[in-house]
């Protein structure tokens, strides 16, 4: 059975497979739901080539279905979001096993003849997370509520992590915030959302309405941002992403031992301060009191005193709180965005 974007059949308890993913960010969405949802995964299980892991136990499917998993999720991705042989090869065996199978890559699990004839055969699910709902185009009508929407320096700088952690801070100070998911990760963290890269180009704007409608409740809607205005592969989609979120603050994401943008060692990593007003111009279209309330710093490449004088540093610079979402929380960033927004 080939399930579609509402289906639940792709439930918990997962295996997470790496595939033969060559690094961390590789392994992305794999670390993603291994960090955010512990509980979920039993298993891990890597290609032959795979040079990372997420620091679960390694099994095959059948030792996993037997350890009660119930879905493998397809947590590598790579350009083009294809799955290679070995990927077909684990997906079949996974649906052969007696588990359904997710995936966040662009090529659809439902457009492979043997991974369908497979599912089929095993009365298993398939689902594809980058299968978009309907959506119309973006209005930029104001509407109630209030929203953050995280945007990057870069692709892969940890938008998606400082949206979860700023959203699990503002629940802990007993505010209302929902995690809107706007990619493939971000979707199984979240049990769903809309995959914003595989919109079509004049729905992105609407996908953002779609995702984040109006609240009446005074609560905030934390928007996962992807790509970056400063990246030529992906600047379209962040655009969109910020014309339709509609967002009264932003908060701004990067890895300061970037050397360049992502798979473009052409182009620089965009100075701080050019890449933030970039982004509260193209903000204003549609929100035209946007503020920016702080930096969510990925230090993961650096030790603790660098990261320190990394995040003054930045505060120096932008005179906005900088921290690193995973090692040192996000507490003074959320009092500014209380402090900007209080009453």
């Amino acid at each position: 059975m080939v399930a579609g974007a509402a289906n639940a059949q792709w439930a918990p308890p997962y295996l997470l497979y790496l595939g033969n993913a060559r690094d961390d960010l590789a392994a992305k969405t794999a670390r993603g739901l291994a960090y955010w949802r512990p509980q979920w995964c039993v298993g891990q299980l890597r290609g032959s080539q795979c040079r990372t892991s997420v620091g679960l136990t390694d099994m095959d499917a059948r030792q996993a279905r037997l350890a009660g998993a119930n879905t493998m999720i397809v947590g590598v991705a790579n350009a083009g979001g294809v799955m290679d042989e070995e990927t077909v090869r684990a997906v079949v065996a996974a649906l052969d096993a007696g588990l359904n199978v997710a995936s966040g890559l662009h090529q659809r699990l439902a457009s492979h003849p043997a991974i369908v004839a497979a599912a089929q055969r095993n009365d298993r699910h398939l689902y594809d997370a980058r299968n978009p709902p309907p959506l119309q185009v973006g209005h930029g009508q104001r509407r109630a509520g209030k929203r953050l929407l995280t945007v990057g320096t870069d692709c892969s700088v940890g938008k998606m992590y400082a949206s979860l952690a700023f959203e699990k801070e503002l629940r802990a100070r007993g505010l209302a915030a929902d995690f809107r998911a706007t990619g493939q990760t971000g979707i199984f963290i979240a049990g769903g959302g809309v995959p914003i890269d595989a919109v079509i180009a004049d729905f992105i704007s609407g996908a953002a309405e779609w995702i984040s409608p109006a609240r009446e409740d005074g609560g905030w809607d934390i928007i996962e941002g992807q790509g970056s205005l400063f990246h030529p592969s992906y600047a379209g989609v962040s655009l969109g992403l910020l014309h339709g979120a509609q967002a009264d603050a932003l908060l701004l994401c990067h890895e300061p031992t970037r050397q360049h943008m992502r798979g473009l060692p052409h182009y620089p990593v965009p100075h701080l301060r050019t890449c933030l007003e970039a982004n509260l111009a193209a903000a204003r279209l549609t929100s035209p009191g946007v503020l920016a309330i702080g930096v969510a710093l990925n230090t993961s490449g650096m030790d603790r005193d660098e990261a320190q004088r990394a995040c003054e540093s930045i505060e120096n610079q932008l005179d906005l709180p900088c921290q690193d979402p995973v090692t040192m929380g996000m507490d003074r960033i959320a009092d500014r965005l209380q402090s900007c927004f209080a009453g």
